[in-house]
């Protein structure tokens, strides 16, 4: 199900993510603002077209008509945010995010709101290794995942709202888990993935590695061009289960080392079944 074509939606900050919402959105015929810090970004996304209009100033008349309002930014920011604006926002007004970390925001967030606006979370599991709004493509949506993240404050209206939403965007599936379940799943799936991206490019300081690699080092290391502010702050903010899903990550590293060093094949050949098995699942269906 579709978003009503008459929603009016307005996106905070208009970066890669928020970026491609406003394309997705606006090629579809929504009407969608958009406040953001960037001058060039202002510029880029009126000259394109990206949305319908867009402001650096925080426009209260643009937050007062919003039926839905979209934060697209880092976590301390949206916080920030809300602590200083939030009360303009009007009861009956739904918000959401595309935040990738949930328990350390969302009951921060659902605390500070005025009373009457209803905050469900929703992360969407697209993106590229560049940045800012010259590099949104509504692309990104299609085969993706999308997970919302409902809590025992949120109400079914808002919670279908969010889910419409995804649809709209064009995501493939669309998911919902507690804030805990999507931290737990998020650290394993993404923020793991994005450490052992990082850890292949530090370990080895050969100058010419480029000129050697073949496919497999480019396709593991592609999330190693990462923007170090945004991915160390969700780190933190998810501490305690990246730390474990590291450790574990470990530990079955260090037993195909051991069966190397043991020569056990049987054993390794084992490892590489399974992991054949596992990886067959996700193969995208676009």
């Amino acid at each position: 199900m579709k978003l009503p074509i008459d929603t009016k939606i307005l996106i905070v900050g208009l970066g890669l993510m928020g970026g491609s919402y406003a394309r997705a959105l606006t090629k579809q015929g929504y009407e969608v603002r958009s406040i953001t810090r960037e001058p060039s970004s202002v510029d880029f996304a009126l000259a394109e077209g990206i949305v319908t209009d867009a402001s650096t100033e925080i426009r209260e008349n643009w937050i007062r008509d919003a039926d839905l309002i979209v934060f697209a930014l880092y976590p301390h920011i949206f916080v920030e945010w809300i602590e200083e604006h939030g009360h303009l926002i009007p009861p009956g007004t739904i918000i959401t995010d595309v935040t990738g970390v949930k328990c350390t925001v969302v009951g921060q967030i659902q605390s500070m709101l005025p009373d009457g606006v209803e905050f469900i979370a929703a992360h969407p599991m697209a993106g590229r290794e560049v940045y800012g709004v010259e590099n949104s493509d509504d692309g990104i949506f299609r085969g993706a995942n999308y997970i919302v993240t409902p809590t025992e404050r949120n109400t079914p209206e808002a919670v279908a709202l969010c889910r419409s939403l995804g649809e709209t965007l064009g995501f493939a599936r669309v998911s919902e888990l507690s804030p805990e379940k999507h931290d737990e799943m998020i650290a394993f799936l993404s923020q793991l993935t994005h450490c052992i991206a990082v850890a292949l490019m530090t370990s080895n300081t050969e100058p010419h590695l480029v000129d050697y690699t073949g496919d497999s080092f480019r396709d593991l290391t592609r999330i190693a061009r990462i923007n170090e502010d945004m991915w160390s702050e969700l780190f933190l903010l998810n501490k305690k289960k990246l730390v474990a899903e590291i450790d574990a990550f470990s530990g079955e590293l260090n037993r195909m080392r051991t069966y190397l060093a043991d020569e056990n094949v049987d054993k390794m050949k084992e490892m590489m079944r399974i992991s054949t098995e596992r990886r067959a699942l996700f193969n995208k269906k676009v």
